[in-house]
């Protein structure tokens, strides 16, 4: 079943008319395909032909196997798709005096499958779908079959005991009335075959006892393999915020959730029908009921990890067991925000509300096209906020919350409905979008330093330089949208520069960094701390230099002692690109030049930020200035960045002659008046009204918007603000 395992991963991306028309219900329904899936693979589909009617005889047995296969399936099923696969069968039957048609309706629905997987995007492929361990599966769902036939022969035995001992009845009457010697005969012959009816009778059910505490653990260990799957899907769902590779594909393990209630339920059908109970199996099988389900809700969607109040938001909970959501009333799921004490006490959680949550409820509802149920919460918004006592230094940026989906569903098979609970990946709420920077912070140590059996939402005080790194790497390749990672020098500056050790060379895989290393306090001699800078960075990055970057044209992350040895003795001209260390967000170049005295020294353009990126692309700008001219170690600048250069200006139609701008640096920069300038000098502007009433200021400055400069009172924070 290889193709229909390629297919399940990218069903849930197909537009439900796409999938309506390949599997169309009343003559090749997608339950047909999935649950025969393995057999269909194995047979000679691409044989026939509707121009070859001479197989028609060929077809027509074809068409029979396949009609008892999907029977024979039917049998292993609960009542629901027992029902529908036993119809489709029937269904078949249709096509008796044209079985031809039916073959080639299968082959054609496999070919259109081959199709939408060779034109499928091969990163929709992982290796998720191997948690969907089919085969324990199908072993397990014969030895359930095994059981009912266990159950059936032992019905039949008893039936045929109960005929056997009226038999006997009668026949001793006629020994008693008439003394023949043939009855006496018979009777010693029914005798013995009551006895052995008896013995088989037992041995059956030993065996059929033995049988159901085999399935029993069987579908235990299945349901724990389930289980660690499912947990591990989530764990990647968490760690992919940080650009490691996760598939969101939920369909294998909803495929795998419905198989086991369904094996489940027939379970619990074969104790009731057990004439000796077994307290301890049917509780194991309650637990393993309850366990199943109370695992059936996911959050496919997560909702943003940073919320800021009166804004909208979206997110998606999908329930892993949607097929089985019993008929009839709706099904309604409720949202609420809650801080980490209650997340960590949900089973007690208690009524008190930590913020006012709008548009917090949705309908579960089916979707047959892609076989998923889902409710979907558009426009949700926090309105109000209640955060708890901070401790010492603790920010509002580092409070965590979550968003808690609460519901009451009743399933297929279930005697009686159950209250779920799921909650979110963490959040940090915040209420000004300066915040942001240090919300992140937050969210990117607890997605990367979390460990899967957590308690909410706790995260170690400090980890390893090793596990940073990483974590470094994949949030600045995922945001940037590269391949290109950083290389040992990148990684060793930046551990130089968290650590404040710029003049160590040996090994930091092992120190410790710690939390407030991170992202609490300020590096030595600047306002910034080092998330600040490296989130910086990543955005510049983002934004303007992702070719760049991408095809290695920037060395990046460098301090200037290694800068200044690796430009030593290198022609006039060369120079490198490498992000700022002084200022948040902006990149420099470095370059050779010669001195005064005749030797040589390592000069540092002015940082270029995202504004002046804005204005100028870092490619024309690499093209203006002339004194740099081969970038390290030894590229031509032309050769290296041409192919990002502007093109020359086109003359507009309206007469008016093309202009531009050109970056100078050195003393040809002073020269420019301040208003001009583009880099390294920024202007002042201490007095805007004689800027804005300037006469003759060229047409091409004349369209000012209104700036509004708001500052908070001296010595107040965000949090005060906020507070």
């Amino acid at each position: 079943m290889a193709q229909w395992a390629k297919i399940a991963q990218i069903i849930h991306v197909l537009p439900s008319n796409t999938v309506h028309s390949l599997y169309p219900p009343n003559t090749f329904p997608i339950e047909a395909r999935f649950y025969a899936a393995e057999w269909i693979e194995n047979q000679r589909w691409e044989d026939y032909s509707l121009t070859r009617p001479e197989l028609e005889n060929n077809a027509r047995e074809l068409l029979d196997q396949t009609r008892r296969e999907f029977q024979n399936i039917a049998h292993l099923l609960n009542v629901v798709e027992r029902i529908k696969l036993i119809q489709f069968a029937r269904l078949m039957g249709n096509y008796s005096s044209n079985a031809l048609q039916f073959v080639v309706l299968v082959r054609d629905t496999l070919r259109k499958e081959r199709e939408l997987i060779n034109s499928a995007d091969p990163s929709n492929f992982t290796m998720q779908v191997q948690s969907y361990n089919n085969k324990d599966i199908t072993f397990l769902e014969h030895k359930v079959s095994e059981l009912m036939n266990l159950r059936q022969a032992t019905h039949q035995h008893q039936e045929e005991l109960n005929w056997e001992r009226q038999n006997l009845e009668t026949i001793e009457k006629k020994i008693r009335e008439k003394g023949d010697p043939e009855d006496i005969k018979k009777s010693v012959i029914v005798k013995q075959h009551i006895l052995k009816l008896e013995y088989d009778i037992d041995q059956l059910i030993t065996r059929r006892a033995r049988c159901l505490d085999s399935c029993v653990s069987d579908l235990q260990n299945c349901q724990r393999d389930y289980l660690g799957s499912l947990q591990e899907w989530k764990y990647s769902q968490h760690k992919a915020v940080i650009g490691f590779p996760f598939d969101s594909n939920l369909l294998p393990l909803q495929m795998w959730s419905e198989q086991l209630l369904g094996i489940n339920e027939r379970l619990r059908q074969e104790y009731m029908l057990v004439g000796t109970p077994n307290p301890a199996c049917k509780l194991q099988l309650e637990n393993l009921l309850h366990s199943l389900i109370d695992s059936s809700l996911v959050v496919e969607k997560q909702p943003p990890q940073v919320i800021k109040t009166q804004s909208k938001f979206s997110t998606t909970v999908r329930c892993l067991l949607g097929e089985k959501v019993m008929p009839g009333k709706p099904v309604v799921i409720k949202a609420q925000i809650v801080n980490e004490l209650q997340a960590k006490n949900l089973g007690n959680l208690h009524s008190d509300t930590v913020a006012e949550l709008i548009n917090n409820q949705s309908i579960l509802e089916k979707h047959p096209g892609n076989k998923t149920t889902c409710a979907t919460f558009r426009n949700m918004s926090v309105r109000k906020i209640k955060r708890a006592d901070r401790k010492g230094s603790e920010s509002v940026t580092e409070e965590k919350f979550a968003i808690l989906f609460s519901t009451e569903i009743t399933y297929v098979g279930c005697d009686t409905s159950y209250q779920i609970q799921m909650i979110s990946l963490p959040v940090v709420i915040t209420v000004h979008g300066s915040q942001d920077s240090n919300a992140l912070a937050t969210i990117l140590w607890d997605c990367a330093f979390a460990r899967p059996d957590r308690v909410p939402f706790a995260v170690p005080d400090s980890v390893s330089w090793r596990e940073m790194c990483q974590t470094l790497n994949c949030k600045f390749t995922s945001e940037v949208n590269t391949q290109h990672n950083l290389d040992k020098f990148n990684q060793h500056f930046l551990a130089q520069k968290i650590f404040d050790k710029p003049d160590f060379s040996g090994d930091f895989s092992e120190m410790m960094v710690s939390w407030a290393q991170f992202n609490k306090e300020v590096l030595p001699g600047r306002s910034f701390t080092f998330w600040q800078w490296f989130e910086g960075v990543t955005e510049l990055s983002k934004k303007h230099l992702r070719p760049y970057w991408s095809e290695g044209l920037i060395f990046g992350f460098i301090g200037k002692h290694h800068l200044h040895m690796i430009l030593a003795e290198r022609p006039n001209g060369t120079f490198l690109l490498r992000f700022s260390d002084s200022e948040i967000g902006g990149i420099t170049i470095a370059y050779v030049s010669a001195c005064e005295t005749g030797g040589q020294k390592v000069q540092n353009i002015q940082p270029f930020s995202k504004k002046d990126l804005e204005i100028r692309s870092l490619a024309d700008r690499i093209r203006d200035i002339n004194e740099i001219l081969y970038l390290y170690p030894n590229v031509g600048k032309d050769e290296a960045f041409g192919k990002f250069y502007t093109g020359p200006l086109v003359p507009p139609s309206d007469g008016y002659l093309p202009a531009t701008l050109h970056t100078k640096v050195g003393p040809e920069a002073t020269a420019v008046p301040p208003l001009f300038s583009i880099n390294p000098v920024t202007p002042i502007i201490t007095d805007p009204e004689p800027i804005l009433d300037l006469p003759d200021l060229d047409p091409l400055y004349q369209d000012f918007d209104e700036f509004v400069l708001s500052v908070p009172p001296d010595g107040a924070t965000m949090d005060m603000l906020e507070d």
